[in-house]
């Protein structure tokens, strides 16, 4: 299509069919400020911080929402456009609590950041607006819930709909008494909600926060008699450094180790090392569960197997399709496996009395804290992981104690559940679980390496809501011989809206698939409700590139190599699926259906 002309500041510009006004003056290098917009997420036009003039009009418009026409005349930066987005964001602050200094989201708050730039002295308007007598929700273990912080712009409300179809929050009452609602106004906690922390991720202020356990971590680092081990999640590696002055999608391992050591952890571990494990039990048991479909005939297998990794997505299949509960693989999550193996197997092998140890986690994800609260996360005899701490509170105990993250020296996970895979990485991404899982199920059964170059299985990768792949076993090894020419059909869901999408088609019977991955989070875990805040879909990108080149650069890159894996099977375990691996690394459905 020809391209339009129009003006922007008295210069013309060639602007692509389609692009709003708004697009059009950030191709244009001209910062149009923002509220209620977001990348993710539908137009809504809701806050008027983005107003522009268009000459010929009275109206002042918003340019978030107003496409641009030929030969369009706009200025972005008029005293009528100036006064309009000061007075705008005198509103907003009249009816928030502006209590900065005691906010978790101080120094990262778009409302705060806007209030600064237009330098809003005055307090006529806050004098004039009498504050409202708000409570705090605070009884989920994951997202506390603020409203006298929120400004209505609508963003969490979106992100529930539309990203995750969830819609635990919505638009209540009119007018004066508009707020954003959950069902009756009932806790976060008990509403159909996932704990994802999109929501936490897509509010532009401190309405909606992660629930933070950064003291109690600190109390146990500070005590002699704690042992205080802590486990980091793959994604957290490559987020971790945009909080602390890199670009998006660095690299930062060695220096979250050299940080973690720094804080006072007596041994700082790796989540790659378990999601190894899972690996193994997980792709042992969707290869039982073939043979059984396959071999045995076995009316009561059920086909699809879906992994289970992402706390969001469990609590999102429990809530609304629990009759599909048991295609969940029963294998626990890596932090989970981790916490349970932290209070037997280290502490046998470090002669450590577990009721001295403390379980921290370092995770890309707020439903972690929810899931590390779960009644069946015991099998150890104690609380498996006694805190989960997001990327963003990492960030918040390094700069807390005044370490200088950028001068840092590299250095390595410490022995004993250290030791990880490229495969364990690539958790961290959407197709990541489905990529390792398929590397070392396809060799384990045929003996050889993935028929993908450099064993990149390219068709799971990538950002597309659903991604479908089929794999053809082909010449496998006797003891397998009944999958000979089987395609091994697989599926890849990231987002509870797309999880949604690959659910509905099953229950209608209109996919076939063997195998399913989803991921409650855009993108991944790498896009979880813990990371660095903002979160776009360049970041995404950036992030899952990080996350592969981590993969291409670790000498061993499948889960059954690495030998701290193969050493805890022979030393504890025993084998995949078995007695010890199924109490300690295994739930039960019945146990799910709790929730």
């Amino acid at each position: 299509m020809n391209k339009i002309n129009m003006t922007i500041n008295g210069v013309v510009y060639e602007v692509e069919p389609g692009k709003t006004i708004l697009e059009a003056a950030r191709d244009a290098g001209i910062i149009i400020p923002t509220l209620c917009y977001h990348k993710d997420l539908c137009i809504a036009g809701n806050c008027r911080v983005c107003v522009v003039e268009i000459v010929g009009q009275n109206r002042l418009s918003a340019s978030c929402a107003t496409p641009c026409q030929d030969n369009m005349e706009i200025l972005t930066n008029s005293l009528k456009v100036r006064n309009s987005r000061k007075h705008i964001i005198e509103l907003l602050l009249s009816e928030h609590n502006a209590d900065c200094t005691k906010c978790y989201k101080n120094g990262n708050c778009e409302l705060q950041e806007l209030a600064a730039e237009y330098k809003i002295m005055s307090q006529d308007l806050i004098d004039l607006v009498p504050f409202k007598n708000y409570t705090i929700d605070m009884f989920s273990p994951s997202i506390i819930k603020d409203d006298s912080k929120c400004i209505r712009c609508q963003r969490c409300v979106r992100t529930c709909a539309e990203l995750q179809g969830v819609n635990a929050l919505t638009v209540a009452y009119k007018g004066d008494h508009m707020k954003i609602s959950t069902f009756f106004e009932k806790s976060l906690n008990d509403v159909v909600c996932t704990n994802c922390g999109q929501c936490v991720n897509h509010c532009p202020t401190g309405a909606l926060i992660e629930k933070n356990y950064i003291e109690e971590v600190w109390e146990a680092i500070s005590d002699p008699e704690k042992h205080v081990v802590v486990q980091t999640a793959p994604a957290v590696r490559v987020g971790l450094g945009e909080e602390l002055g890199f670009e998006a999608g660095s690299r930062v391992t060695g220096k979250m180790v050299s940080a973690l050591k720094s804080l006072g952890f007596d041994s700082v571990l790796d989540t790659d090392f378990t999601a190894d494990l899972t690996i193994m039990e997980e792709g042992t048991e969707l290869l039982t569960r073939l043979k059984r479909s396959l071999v045995d005939h076995d009316p009561d297998v059920k086909l699809p197997m879906a992994t289970s990794c992402s706390p969001g997505w469990i609590k999102y299949i429990e809530h609304l399709y629990p009759e599909y509960l048991g295609h969940l693989s029963t294998c626990k999550s890596p932090q989970q496996m981790f916490g349970a193996l932290v209070k037997t197997y280290y502490a046998r092998s470090r002669k450590l009395n577990p009721e001295k140890i403390v379980s921290v986690s370092i995770m890309p994800c707020t439903a972690k804290k929810f899931e590390s609260n779960r009644p069946e996360m015991h099998d150890s005899g104690y609380r498996d992981v006694d805190y989960v701490l997001t990327t963003r509170e990492l960030a918040i105990m390094i700069k807390q104690a005044g370490i200088d993250f950028m001068k840092l020296p590299d250095k390595k996970f410490d022995r004993i559940m250290g030791e990880s895979t490229g495969a364990a990485v690539i958790f961290g991404a959407t197709g990541g679980v489905m990529e390792a899982a398929l590397r070392t199920a396809y060799e384990l059964v045929t003996g050889r390496e993935v028929p993908f170059e450099n064993i990149n299985i390219m068709p799971v990768r990538g950002m597309e809501g659903v991604r479908e792949a089929i794999i053809k076993i082909e010449n496998p090894l006797e003891a397998w011989s009944f999958l000979d020419g089987v395609e091994l059909r697989c599926a890849i869901a990231h987002g509870l809206v797309n999880a949604k999408k690959v659910m509905d088609e099953l229950k209608a019977q209109k996919n076939n698939y063997h195998f399913i991955e989803f991921m409650a989070c855009p993108g991944g875990c790498l896009g979880g409700g813990g990371q660095p805040i903002p979160t776009n879909p360049e970041i995404r990108e950036k992030r899952a590139k990080a996350i592969y080149d981590e993969d291409e650069a670790m000498h061993i890159r499948k889960s059954h190599e690495n030998p701290e894996i193969i050493k805890i099977y022979e030393d504890y375990l025993g084998k995949p699926l078995g007695e010890k691996s199924h109490h300690l690394l295994h739930t039960k459905y019945t146990e799910r259906n709790r929730y």
